[in-house]
């Protein structure tokens, strides 16, 4: 009977701090099937600008900065990069030619984030790949499908979106980052129905279900770990007597998956605001929420011995 111990995080947003921590945490908790289950890309690049005399200028968190020379800004780009942010230094005369096109802006983007995957693919090649720990990293509905070569294009790295693969000799897991649909119209998002279909072709394929793990960005509806911020037409949080107002924002077609098929497990993330546990008739289903700007990984982790959970609990540091 295979025992696997898994670590699981979720939506740390291009944070190369929890990236860390989520490859040092194979060691701190002794795990050894480690898995990332998506939006792993940041939301923001920083442009830091050349000024005459050898400085820079940027904005920060809100802040005009003046940086008086390249150790400043090597401690700026330290503190975006574990914030989740993408920096990228740039004369003048880039920056105008960049900032007038919308196509310019996007490009750097796009460049911004794929680097940082491909350097967290290569990080984790290192610190991991003759550790005997397998490593599992798949996209969610933030991210663009412009990463998925990077995530599958390492030897020891594994993407296991749309597939079934065996963690060991008796678990399978299933992995899906696209969601319903969101406020934000996010890159991977469809109407529950085809949700719906996407999670029973993998299912279909399973062989033992009763051992089987879940790996669905977004979680089962109508849940402790499904509650979101309600927010307006413009985006903004809704707030009334002083009480931000939530709303179920999970999947009716996740929920039914699990109902109908009840795996041992489910592993959630999505909604940041709605770490814990929750039971689904037999099913365990977790999402460890997410605090990736502060640096703080929150993760899950489960001793699985066959047919059984045998321990787990949700993590912090």
């Amino acid at each position: 009977m295979a025992t696997s111990r898994v670590f699981f995080v979720t939506d740390v947003h291009g944070s190369t701090r929890c990236f860390k921590k989520f490859l040092n945490a194979a060691k701190f908790y002794d795990a050894n099937v480690l898995v990332l289950g998506g939006d792993i890309t940041g939301k923001l690049l920083i442009p830091i600008i050349e000024q005459e005399g050898g400085t820079y200028r940027c904005t920060f968190e809100g802040n005009e900065l003046s940086l008086k020379n390249k150790a400043e800004v090597d401690g700026i780009v330290a503190k975006a990069n574990d914030s989740g942010y993408y920096t990228q230094l740039m004369t003048k005369k880039e920056h105008e030619e960049i900032a007038a096109d919308p196509k310019n802006v996007k490009a750097a983007f796009v460049k911004a984030m794929v680097d940082r995957v491909g350097e967290w693919v290569r990080l984790a090649e290192d610190r991991l790949a003759k550790t005997g720990v397998s490593c599992y990293i798949s996209p969610g509905n933030d991210d663009i499908f412009d990463i998925d070569p990077v995530l599958s294009s390492s030897s020891y790295v594994a993407n296991p979106e749309g597939r079934v693969v065996s963690i060991d000799a008796d678990h399978e897991m299933i992995t899906l980052g696209y969601t319903n649909h969101t406020p934000w119209n996010s890159p991977r998002e469809v109407d529950e129905d085809e949700l719906g279909k996407m999670i029973e072709g993998m299912a279909a394929k399973v062989k033992n279900m009763k051992s089987a793990i879940f790996n669905i960005h977004v979680p089962p509806i109508n849940t402790i770990i499904d509650k979101a911020p309600m927010v307006d037409g413009n985006l903004k949080v809704v707030v009334k007597g002083n009480q931000v107002q939530m709303v179920s924002a999970g999947s009716s077609a996740c929920r039914k998956a699990i109902e109908t098929h009840q795996p041992l497990l489910g592993i959630h993330g999505h909604i940041h605001e709605s770490k814990g546990i929750v039971k689904i008739g037999k099913t365990l289903c977790a999402n460890p929420g997410s605090e990736y700007g502060e640096g703080i990984l929150r993760g899950f982790l489960a001793r699985l011995e066959g047919e059984r959970i045998r321990t787990y609990l949700l993590t912090s540091g």
